[in-house]
C-alpha cells in the first residue's frame, strides 16, 4: 500500500479579529460563540449585544431576554426550557437548562416526505478488491476470529510471529489482525438477546476487507462453538487456488489439531485438542494454518470498481457544539454524494438521533422502514428502562464543555451525518447490509461498540467526526478522522485527516468540505492515501453489543 497521508496542514493559531457567533435558525434565540478561546465579559457582538458573561468556545449565548419556563431554540427546535430568568448577552449552559421530554413513538410521520430523487453521479471509481460474495475490500487483511476470550493472548503471540515471520513474504497483504472479544463463554448463551453478539462477530468475520478468508481458533470448551458461530452455508465457498470459484469438497483434517470445512471455507484451531502438546505446538498450529490464507490472499490484485461499491459508516464521537456546525453537516453533503454514486451509507448511534426521530421516520422511503426505525426505537428505550437509565445518560462531560447542553441539542447535531437523502433501510445491531442507499443501523452511541456493529454490516470505510478529539481507529477498515475546529485540528494535526473547522471560520463551505472528503474516500479505498489512523496503527479494541446476561 502507499505510504501517502492525506493530513490536515497545522492552521495558524489565529484569533478572529472580531467577535464570531453562530446562529443555525432564523427562529434560534440562542448563538454559539465560534471565537477560538471563547470571547471574554464585555464583548460587544455584532448587532450591538453586550456580553454579560465569559463565553466559552461552542457554548450559547442568549440573544433575548429568556424567562424563566420560555423555550431555548438552536436548530430551530426546543433544546431546554430556562430554569430562571436568563438576560440577553447571558451564557446559557446546561444548569440553566430543564431538558424536554422525549418525543414518544406514536403519531409518528411515517414516510411522508416526498422529495424528487438525486440526481445520479456518475463516473467516480476506486481501485479495490473484489470478493467472491460480490462485495468488495477496500484492504486485502488477513482476520483470525476468536470464539472466546480465553484464546486471545495465545492467539496474538501467534498474530504476532506471523507479522514478523510470515507478512513480509506477502507483500500484497495488508494486515494481519486478531478478532479479540470478550464474549464466547460465561453467558447465557441460550438468551434470547444473545443473538446479536453472536451474529455479530459471524459477520465481522466476513468483513469485505477480509476476502472471504475465514480462520477460527477455538479453545474447545467454551458456549460458543464454532459450528455455533459459524453454522452450515453460513460462510461463502472460497477457492483454494485463489480464483473465486469453489474448490473440492470434504478435505481432510490437518495435523496439529486443525479441521478444515472445505464447503464452508472454515479452518479452526482448537487448543484444547489432544495433537497440541505444549504452548508452541498451538501457536505453530495457528502459524502454519495463516500461511495457507496468506498465499491466497496475497494472489489478489486491486482492479478498477465503481464507487457504488463502497460501504461506509458514519460515526461521531468526542463531539462538540461544532460537530453539527461544521463537521457532520460536511459529512451529510458527502453521505447525499455518496447516495448519488449508488453506494451505501450507515448512520446510527440510536440514543443520539432518538429525540429526532420525527424527522428520520418523515424521510422513511415507505411507511414499512419507517415502522422498522420506530420498532429499534422501541426495543432500545426498553434496553435503557431496564438499567433505570435514560436518554439523558448519554451526554458526556466532554460533549458538555464543548457547549452541547442534553441530548437533545447533541441529537440535532447528530442526525445531520444522514444528509437529505431518502432513509431507505433499517438493521438491527449485528445485521448484515444487504442494500444501497442510506440506511440506519441501529447501535449504541458507544463509539467501539457502533464501530463494531457497523462492521459487522459490511462497511470498507469508516468517517469520523470528533470536536473534543479522540484517537480512535479500527484495524479492519480505514477510518477518516474529521475535526469540528480548526484550533483542533491544528494542535491533532497528525491525527486528523480533514479540518471541517474552516467552514466555521469561513474560509471553506459545507459542500466545499464535502467534496474534499468524497475524493479523499476514494484515494484511501483505493490504497493511493493512508489515514493517520492507520499510519500510526491506532486500533481500538472490538467490543461486542451483549444486552443478554452474563452468567
Amino acid at each position: 500500500m502507499s505510504q501517502a497521508l492525506h493530513a490536515t496542514q497545522p492552521p495558524p493559531a489565529t484569533r478572529p479579529a472580531a467577535p464570531l457567533t453562530i446562529r443555525m435558525h432564523a427562529s434560534d434565540n440562542v448563538a454559539i460563540v465560534a471565537n477560538d478561546g471563547g470571547l471574554p465579559v464585555g464583548t460587544e457582538l455584532p448587532g450591538g449585544l453586550v456580553l454579560r458573561d465569559k463565553v466559552p468556545q461552542g457554548h450559547k449565548v442568549a440573544l433575548v431576554n429568556l424567562p424563566k419556563g420560555a423555550v431555548v431554540l438552536r436548530y430551530g427546535v426546543p433544546i431546554g426550557h430556562a430554569l430562571a430568568d436568563i438576560a440577553a448577552g447571558s451564557w446559557v449552559h446546561e444548569r440553566l437548562l430543564q431538558m424536554p421530554d422525549a418525543r414518544g413513538l406514536d403519531n409518528l410521520p411515517m414516510a411522508t416526505v416526498k422529495t424528487e430523487p438525486l440526481p445520479p453521479l456518475e463516473g467516480y471509481t476506486f481501485e479495490g478488491y473484489r470478493n467472491a460474495d460480490g462485495s468488495v475490500g477496500t484492504r486485502n487483511i488477513l482476520a483470525i476470529t476468536q470464539t472466546v476470550q480465553c484464546v486471545a493472548g495465545v492467539t496474538d503471540f501467534a498474530v504476532q510471529r506471523i507479522k514478523a515471520e510470515l507478512l513480509p513474504r506477502f507483500p500484497n497483504v495488508d494486515d494481519v489482525v486478531a478478532l479479540e472479544h470478550g464474549y464466547g463463554c460465561g453467558v447465557a448463551i441460550d438468551a434470547p438477546d444473545a443473538v446479536i453478539p453472536i451474529r455479530t462477530l459471524r459477520h465481522i468475520s466476513l468483513n469485505p476487507n477480509f476476502g472471504g478468508e475465514v480462520m477460527v481458533v477455538s479453545l474447545g470448551c467454551e458456549k460458543l462453538q464454532p459450528e455455533r458461530l459459524f453454522p452450515p452455508n453460513a460462510i461463502p465457498i472460497q477457492d483454494t487456488r485463489g480464483t473465486g470459484f469453489a474448490g473440492p469438497q470434504g478435505v481432510p483434517p490437518l495435523p496439529g489439531g486443525e479441521t478444515r470445512s472445505g464447503a464452508g471455507g472454515l479452518d479452526t484451531v482448537c487448543l484444547q485438542d489432544d495433537a497440541h502438546v505444549g504452548f508452541m505446538s498451538m501457536v505453530d498450529s495457528i502459524v502454519r494454518q495463516a500461511e495457507e490464507h496468506l498465499q491466497r490472499l496475497n494472489a489478489r490484485r486491486r482492479e478498477t470498481v465503481p464507487a457504488s461499491e463502497l460501504v461506509v459508516g458514519v460515526q461521531c464521537g468526542g463531539s462538540d457544539a461544532f460537530s453539527g456546525v461544521t463537521a457532520n453537516p460536511a459529512v451529510g453533503f458527502c453521505t447525499d454524494l455518496l447516495v448519488r454514486a449508488g453506494a451505501s451509507v450507515m448512520f446510527s448511534e440510536t440514543t443520539e438521533v432518538r429525540d429526532g426521530i420525527a424527522q428520520l421516520t418523515a424521510r422513511a422511503t415507505t411507511p414499512e422502514v419507517a415502522q422498522a426505525m420506530v420498532r429499534e426505537m422501541a426495543w432500545f428505550d426498553a434496553y435503557l428502562q431496564r438499567g433505570s437509565v435514560d436518554r439523558s445518560a448519554n451526554t458526556t462531560p466532554g460533549n458538555k464543555k464543548g457547549g452541547l447542553s442534553n441530548i437533545v441539542e447533541k441529537a440535532m447535531g447528530s442526525i445531520v451525518k444522514s444528509g437529505s437523502a431518502p432513509i431507505a433501510n433499517v438493521l438491527a445491531p449485528g445485521e448484515k447490509l444487504k442494500s444501497k442507499g442510506l440506511t440506519y443501523a441501529a447501535t449504541p452511541a458507544s463509539d467501539f461498540i457502533c464501530g463494531t456493529l457497523q462492521l459487522a454490516a459490511g462497511m470498507n470505510l469508516h468517517v469520523f467526526t470528533t470536536g473534543r478529539g479522540t484517537p480512535y481507529g479500527l484495524a479492519a477498515v480505514p477510518v477518516i478522522k474529521v475535526a469540528t475546529r480548526s484550533d483542533l485540528a491544528r494542535r491533532w494535526h497528525d491525527l486528523m485527516d480533514i479540518n471541517a473547522g474552516t467552514i466555521a471560520d469561513g474560509s471553506a463551505s459545507i459542500e466545499d468540505v464535502g467534496w474534499e472528503m468524497f475524493r479523499l474516500m476514494l484515494d484511501v479505498a483505493s490504497g493511493r492515501k493512508k489515514t493517520w489512523a492507520e499510519h500510526w496503527k491506532l486500533h481500538n479494541a472490538l467490543v461486542l453489543f451483549n444486552p443478554a446476561p452474563v452468567t
